[in-house]
């Protein structure tokens, strides 16, 4: 690593100094500071401070000794400071396991200068050590906590509708390649998270599998490489793994080689994502390749079974008989699951209706008048699904009747009136169309209703972009820039989010840019940072947005050293409530929460930001989207997904904002994953996420989507009167009385103090756009405002 050391952390995570326990003595003032600074430009943490600042740091660093077999840490503690190993070895002990070897160059606990962090491991010194150390309470006086610029987590997936995955035709197999491709799926334990591995999984997956030779010396995959689409299993040869780290100019380290019957790429089944290394032939070599689209298919076959049921369902209810076959299947795919305990009501005599419901499993009782009439059974193995509250979806007359859980437990299907009218249309001017409107029937294509909502939604005083003048740079992303405006007349400032066109095109991310435009039109919420006006220009879309000028609540958290104060997660998690409401309402789901996309306006107003994973949807939809720190169990299983999604995401927020970490955090995003599916009662809640806010996150935790919180009966009302929230005043919060916890200084509405200017590696790409070059030039043509 170019400092005579290696770069490691211990255990995973920092850890704490064990003050009761170290014996420790200043052994030599005159610290080496070429090899402190050194040491420091290896860490991860540092790596994000200006390069000028590495000096106060290695000033401060003092020398400690700890004799052989002494305690340097303890497991399970809370930490405060950072260490080097500048002499001698020292064991990681993982619940009495040990784990690793740190040696001279390793540094752990950086993480412990931002906040409190429990210690995940043990370090006993395996020899008489010297270490550097630097406590939280030196890093803070330095003032280095506000000069950090913090990294951020980066989306994935969302394939480009243009993307074009080239895919071959199956290959035939002999008995024995069958086998050999059958033990290297079992064997493959990232596969095992994203699907059940049973027999009929594993045969069809061969089915779908076609082989290719590699010669030696060719790179099957190359890291950074947006070419992501296959899964390889070898049959013959051997292959070689290679990392480049992508901050250092050292040559590619070997971390693994795979021989016969191994398997590589497994991630790219999921979703789009870059190459995170490089896998070349070491000898000649033969693969077989699964694609991620045939990958997809094989997992939805459980959703379309499902789907089926759904449409026998719709085909028992008279009134809906008029429907062509299309519109009962579009109309199935609507519908989304509610599961109920006993006594609870689903439906009350003389409230307004607007929800029709088939009951598939459970019981309940129809009440009038206050006397139990009948009771309705539906049960999943009898396939005799009940339904109720159809006339509904034609008109809001009063309930006929109370039906009441008497079950412990029912489940049913839902499907509100709106929702049917986006689908098909009104079901009245369905049940008396004439045939030839029939001839020409068909579901609605939602995209055109979500167009028409955009353009009906408001309409807005036109803003030109020659009156604006730039002012400074908010951040960087990885398609643009963000950029502070100032309109030359009125002096009102905005924020100008700027899209290189050619890297959008070479991304194949067209439609997605698109649909986040028509999406934020959609939305006008003082939660939700308001779009005013879209230009196109030659090279750059441009987005000109209301500005935030507090900040992204990710830094602020980090800097302000607010994780664990549950006064300020509580109202962060308030607004962000707020906010999907708003794109719930809207059939929008959100699918990418984190602090990173959480603003602070200048009076410490919460505002959700960047639309770019948003969809309008009636239903489910598959793709595998989002912060693998924040994703589902449903979007890793690609099992089809809701708004119920976005409340998952709410509780890990919670979560981080009180612990200062995610639940489900890894280094790898199949490790990730893993613990997601593992679920939240395997995860050891720390203190901060315990009482009431653990119960809320546990809440929304849940690994079935139905049972998360505001997906029961109730909806968000069963979260606003959870009992986390019970001296919380919601209706303040949604008048923007509610005093924030926070105020940022903002000196004027051209103060752009609290963004970092962001790190060499985070600036855009910038690649030339030629019109000519483009499938379709027209692309963009309805863009601009």
């Amino acid at each position: 690593m170019g400092c005579g050391g290696s770069k490691a952390a211990s255990g995973g995570g920092p850890v704490l100094l064990s003050t009761s326990s170290a014996k420790s003595a200043a052994k030599d003032d005159n610290l080496d500071f070429t090899a402190s600074m050194c040491f420091l430009s290896e860490v991860a943490l540092f790596k994000r401070l200006p390069k000028d600042q590495h000096p106060l740091v290695a000033a401060k660093l003092t020398s400690v000794a700890f004799s052989a077999g002494q305690e340097i840490v303890v497991q399970g503690d809370e930490g405060h400071e950072f260490f080097v190993i500048k002499e001698g070895e020292a064991d990681v002990i993982v619940n009495k396991q040990q784990v690793a070897v740190l040696k001279k160059g390793d540094t752990f606990g950086e993480v412990s200068l931002l906040r409190d962090e429990v210690r995940t491991a043990t370090i006993i010194a395996k020899e008489d050590m010297v270490l550097l150390k630097i406590s939280r309470e030196k890093f803070e006086a330095l003032g280095l906590r506000n000069k950090l610029h913090f990294a951020h987590r980066k989306a994935v997936g969302c394939i480009g509708a243009g993307h074009t995955l080239k895919t071959q035709p199956p290959s035939p197999k002999d008995e024995q390649e069958r086998t050999l491709i059958a033990k290297a799926l079992r064997d493959n334990t990232n596969l095992q998270v994203m699907l059940t591995l049973d027999d009929d999984h594993v045969n069809q997956l061969i089915n779908v599998a076609w082989k290719e030779s590699v010669p030696a010396g060719k790179d099957i995959i190359k890291q950074d490489s947006h070419h992501a689409d296959y899964f390889y299993l070898v049959q013959e040869g051997t292959f070689d793994i290679f990392v480049k780290d992508e901050e250092s100019d050292s040559e590619a380290k070997q971390v693994g080689t795979v021989t016969k019957g191994g398997s590589f790429g497994e991630l790219a089944l999921l979703y789009l994502v870059p190459r995170a290394a490089t896998v070349t032939a070491k000898t000649d070599a033969v693969v077989w390749v699964i694609d991620r689209q045939n990958f997809k298919n094989i997992l939805m076959k459980v959703s379309e079974e499902r789907l089926e049921e759904y449409v026998k369902h719709v085909n028992n209810v008279d009134l809906l008989a008029p429907l062509l076959a299309q519109e009962k299947r579009a109309l199935a795919a609507a519908f989304t699951e509610m599961h109920y305990t006993k006594g609870d009501l689903i439906l009350t005599q003389g409230d307004q209706g607007n929800t029709f419901y088939i009951l598939y499993d459970g019981e309940v009782k129809v009440i009038v008048d206050g006397k139990e009439k009948i009771t309705l059974r539906a049960s999943l193995d009898r396939h005799d699904a009940q339904f109720f509250g159809d006339r509904a979806l034609m008109n809001e007359e009063p309930r006929a009747a109370t039906i009441q859980v008497s079950s412990n437990n029912a489940r049913a299907l839902v499907l509100d009136r709106a929702s049917f009218d986006i689908v098909l249309g009104p079901l009245e001017g369905l049940l008396k169309r004439s045939q030839e409107d029939k001839d020409k029937g068909g579901p609605l294509h939602l995209n055109q209703v979500a167009l028409t909502m955009a353009a009906n939604e408001k309409s807005r005083e036109k803003i030109l972009r020659k009156d604006l003048k730039k002012i400074g740079l908010l951040g960087c992303g990885g398609f643009g820039a963000v950029e502070l405006h100032e309109h030359k007349k009125s002096g009102e400032s905005y924020a100008m989010k700027m899209l290189n066109k050619g890297y959008i095109v070479q991304t194949k991310m067209q439609e997605s840019v698109m649909n986040e435009r028509n999406i934020l039109f959609m939305t006008n919420s003082p939660f939700i940072i308001k779009l005013y006006e879209c230009y196109n220009g030659s090279q750059t879309l441009y987005f000109l947005m209301e500005v935030a000028l507090g900040g992204e609540l990710f830094a602020t958290y980090n800097k302000k050293g607010f994780h664990g104060m549950e006064k300020h997660c509580m109202f962060y998690s308030a607004g962000t409530v707020c906010a999907f409401e708003h794109c719930h309402d809207r059939h929008i789901i959100y699918r990418d929460l984190k602090p990173e996309n959480l603003l602070i306006n200048a009076d410490g107003q919460v505002k959700l930001t960047d639309m770019g994973l948003a969809k309008f949807v009636i239903g489910k939809t598959f793709t595998t989207c989002g912060t693998p720190d924040y994703f589902a169990p449903e979007t890793i299983k690609s099992s089809g997904h809701t708004c119920a999604v976005d409340w998952w995401a709410l509780g890990v927020l919670i979560y981080e904002l009180m612990a200062g970490v995610t639940p489900f955090g890894a280094d790898q995003p199949m490790e990730i994953y893993k613990k997601v599916l593992k679920g939240i009662d395997k995860v050891k809640m720390p203190v901060k996420c315990q009482g009431n806010v653990g119960d809320i996150i546990k809440a929304l935790l849940k690994t079935d989507p139905a049972d998360r919180l505001p997906m029961r009966p109730g909806g968000v009302r069963n979260l606003e009167g959870h009992k986390w929230f019970s001296e919380f005043d919601w209706q303040k919060m949604k008048n923007l009385e509610a005093e924030p916890p926070f105020k940022p200084v903002v000196k004027s509405k051209n103060d752009i103090a609290n963004f970092t200017a962001p790190a060499k590696e985070d600036m855009p790409k910038q690649i030339e756009y030629k019109k000519s070059d483009v499938v379709d030039p027209d692309w963009d043509k309805n863009f601009a405002t």
